[in-house]
């Protein structure tokens, strides 16, 4: 984990450094002098050799010195203030995506070459050609524009950090989760289908029929658990493209989390919150696959660690 944070790190302040533009003269504003453009260059520490700049960059990141240039506080702080947002945002999409996707491609592997199979295939092909922003502008269109039943864009009223807790709050939590949870659903309907199919042609399965033991006991406790884990690896594996998809639906809905963030700082060309953002959103990917890796031995008792 640490040298792939490392590796991380170094590419993304490459691909910043490489970036047109000067984080200086956007501070600066329009109509700045040379003298202060130059002052603000030295005080960031712009003036110094690449090397020594990566280096107070990433020691300034992990012992807290370092300061957002845009927010006038630390960077951190401005992430973890951020991170309740975003985190309400994706924890309410995969939650919509599991309890729709995973039924729908469990029928559709039961039901093959039936009207409801060729339905959720289609319905999974388009989820995961339409972008997640296109979805979320189509959400606002019909729900907040055309029936006005539901906001377009903000977070709304809050009990600590968190929104859901109040009514605005849900309502106005409505079309981005959808959205974002919109490529998640088409591909786990997709991997349920497909893993229920394979499993369910395996002998064991025709065997438990062949006993006598009723459908349903046969679909749930012998092919439905057997065929879990490679939605799980992909739910795992989910968690980076709920942050990546963040980024669109959070610009595109105005919803301030970590992921309007990241547009921010880009914009204003905020090299420590990028780092920040970066390496933080790649070790939350990281501890979520290797999650995963242990949860494989309670899904599939034939999976043992040593």
């Amino acid at each position: 984990m640490l040298i792939v944070l490392f590796g991380l790190s170094i590419l993304v302040f490459t691909m910043l450094k490489l970036m047109p533009g000067d984080p200086a003269v956007i501070m600066a504003g329009l109509g700045a002098t040379p003298e202060t453009i130059q002052s603000i260059r030295e005080k960031l520490g712009l003036d110094r050799p690449i090397p020594e700049q990566y280096w107070r960059l990433i020691s300034g990141l992990f012992n807290g010195q370092i300061k957002a240039i845009t927010y006038h506080t630390s960077v951190w702080a401005i992430i973890f203030e951020r991170l309740p947002a975003t985190v309400e945002l994706g924890v309410f999409a995969l939650i919509i995506a599991l309890l729709i996707s995973i039924p729908a491609g469990l029928l559709s592997a039961v039901y093959k070459d039936t009207l409801l199979d060729y339905g959720v295939t289609t319905m999974a092909l388009i989820g995961i050609s339409v972008p997640v922003f296109w979805t979320a502008l189509i959400l606002m269109l019909v729900l907040g524009v055309v029936l006005r039943v539901l906001p377009v864009s903000g977070r709304g009223a809050t009990i600590g950090p968190w929104s859901f807790l109040t009514l605005d709050g849900l309502r106005h939590l409505v079309i981005p989760s959808v959205a974002l949870s919109s490529v998640l659903m088409a591909m786990n309907a997709r991997l349920t289908r497909a893993s229920m199919l394979e499993v369910l042609r395996q002998e064991y399965i025709k065997t438990a029929r062949a006993k006598g033991v009723r459908e349903g006991v046969v679909i749930i406790k012998h092919a439905f658990r057997n065929a879990l884990a490679p939605v799980l690896t992909n739910v795992g594996l989910q968690i980076s493209t709920i942050f990546a998809g963040a980024v669109l639906t959070e610009t595109t809905t105005a919803w301030p989390g970590m992921g309007r963030l990241m547009v921010e700082a880009i914009n204003r060309r905020d090299e420590a919150v990028v780092l920040g953002l970066t390496l933080f959103l790649a070790a939350v990917a990281q501890v979520s696959y290797l999650v995963v890796d242990l949860m494989y031995a309670w899904v599939d008792p034939r999976i043992a660690y040593d």
